[in-house]
C-alpha cells in the first residue's frame, strides 16, 4: 500500500447529488469540469485537486476510499462528516 496518494474530489451535500455526479461522469463529462461546477470544497476551483496527501491526513472514510483506488479510477459515493464525495485518483 502506498504511503501517499494524489487525488481530486467532488463534495456535495446529499447522496442523490453525488449519484448525479457519478452519472455525469459516466456520460463522459470531465471530472475537473464537474468539480468546478458543483463541488462545495474550495478545491473545486482547481478541478477538485487535493494534491498529494499522506496516510493519516484525511478522515478515515475518505482515506480508505482514496488509497483503494487505482490511478485514473473514480470511487463510488463516499460519505463523511463533511458530506458526500466522489474521488478520483490522479497518480
Amino acid at each position: 500500500m502506498p504511503d501517499k496518494v494524489h487525488c481530486a474530489h467532488i463534495l456535495v451535500k446529499s447522496e442523490s447529488e453525488a449519484k448525479a455526479v457519478l452519472e455525469r461522469l459516466k456520460k463522459g463529462e470531465k471530472f475537473g469540469a464537474v468539480a468546478q461546477q458543483v463541488s462545495l470544497c474550495p478545491s473545486g476551483k482547481r478541478g477538485g485537486d487535493l494534491g498529494t496527501f499522506l496516510r493519516g491526513k484525511m478522515v478515515k472514510e475518505f482515506e480508505t476510499a482514496a488509497f483503494a483506488l487505482k490511478k485514473g479510477e473514480v470511487s463510488g459515493v463516499v460519505k463523511t462528516k463533511f458530506g458526500y464525495h466522489v474521488i478520483k485518483r490522479l497518480e
